[in-house]
């Protein structure tokens, strides 16, 4: 003989029900806070990486013009304390 499952009531699926709502507005919240927190930490790089990109071409520059044949003194060379 198989046992015959018993008829849920309405109120406790209503409350069941209700849970699981409550659960993934919880979820639904913290997930939109986690997206908040990671867009501003990839704003945050974005500009850390304009700001490097810019450094690196500025540095690249000085590279190109130190490189530019010219004549050098051995004295601009001597540290300042000779």
């Amino acid at each position: 003989m198989s046992a015959a499952k018993p008829s849920p009531t309405p109120h406790g699926d209503a409350a069941r029900t209700e849970q699981r709502l409550t659960e993934l507005e919880v979820k639904a919240c913290y997930t939109d806070d986690l997206l908040e927190h990671l867009n501003a930490q990839v704003a945050e790089q974005r500009a850390l990486i304009e700001r490097l990109v810019q450094e690196v071409v500025q540095l690249r520059r000085q590279g190109a013009s130190a490189e530019a044949p010219g004549f050098r003194s051995l004295r601009d060379e001597l540290p300042p304390h000779y």
